[in-house]
């Protein structure tokens, strides 16, 4: 019984520790999700006004009767699907939930409901997780990012999105989505395959409702050539900022109830601790009580 009560004291002090280990871990992911969020905030605003523009700039072509006959209405014109292009992010790191394996296995999916062969479809990948999945499945993996930071900046992110706008620029792809976990709140995510390219702005026409007259310099044709690749990749960052919060919180979510997995299993280590603690003084009280009664 006395070795019985040494090992479960010993259990009782390790788990004490993968809680503390577990709950740092937990404030850490906090910490770093209150950081993100109000990246993701703030450039959201900034996303919202680029839009903004580049919707006015397009209506008023359309208003001109010229808007068929510009080169940059190619992001914004579907053509013969041929190839599709798929920018995935996943995390660096496990202790995170189901986080990774959600996207991977929502991915895989998507591009079997999409398509008929692997052949079909180009990948890029930010995230170890990813990255070494779909490589060892023989995905066709033209780019990989790893390593980017918890809160990452534009200039981190920018080779791999220019990379992808590039490639629909070049007829190398016909279509391009971002598929990742969308923060819904902090408890809950939800997978997204976000349709990047060609860019969609429904119902462009019938809301013509602009307040604002812009002064273009040099032209309308020149700011709109270079302001949709912008706005693409302005809209992938933001979907790797939101994807990062996702990841942020999922890993403080699965850390939340690995210590409360921890506190009820010390709990129930204690009770039973104290339980044998409790029959090894009765065992102990009887053997005297018994040695006495034998003197007797």
């Amino acid at each position: 019984m006395g070795a019985s009560l040494k090992d479960i004291q010993h259990r009782i002090e390790s788990t004490k520790k993968t809680k503390q280990i577990t709950k740092a871990m937990q404030m850490v992911s906090g910490s770093k999700l209150s950081r993100t969020q109000n990246a993701s905030i703030n450039f959201q605003q900034y996303a919202k006004k680029v839009r903004s523009i580049t919707k006015h700039l397009l209506s008023t072509k359309i208003e001109d009767g010229t808007f068929d006959n510009q080169s940059f209405s190619a992001m914004l014109k579907a053509r013969p699907v041929k190839k599709v292009g798929y920018l995935i992010i996943t995390g660096d790191r496990g202790l995170a939930g189901s986080y990774n394996s959600s996207i991977i296995k929502n991915t895989i999916e998507t591009i079997k409901e999409k398509h008929e062969s692997k052949d079909d479809v180009v990948l890029l990948t930010i995230g170890s997780q990813g990255t070494a999945f779909f490589k060892s499945h023989d995905y066709n993996v033209v780019y990989d990012l790893r390593g980017i930071s918890d809160q990452p900046t534009f200039s981190e992110v920018q080779q791999i999105i220019k990379t992808a706008v590039q490639l629909y620029q070049d007829h190398t792809l016909d279509e391009l989505y971002v598929c990742y976990n969308h923060s819904v709140n902090v408890l809950s995510n939800q997978f997204k395959a976000q349709k990047m390219l060609p860019i969609d702005f429904s119902n462009l026409e019938s809301h013509p409702d602009y307040d604002i007259d812009y002064i273009l310099e040099p032209s309308a044709d020149v700011i709109l050539n270079q302001l949709l690749p912008q706005y693409v990749e302005s809209m992938i960052y933001n979907a790797i900022l939101d994807a990062k919060v996702a990841e942020h919180a999922s890993r403080m979510n699965a850390m939340r109830s690995a210590t409360d997995n921890a506190t009820t299993i010390i709990d129930n280590l204690e009770l039973t601790y104290n339980r044998a603690r409790q029959a090894a003084i009765t065992q102990e009280i009887t053997e005297i009580v018994g040695g006495a009664s034998a003197l007797d």
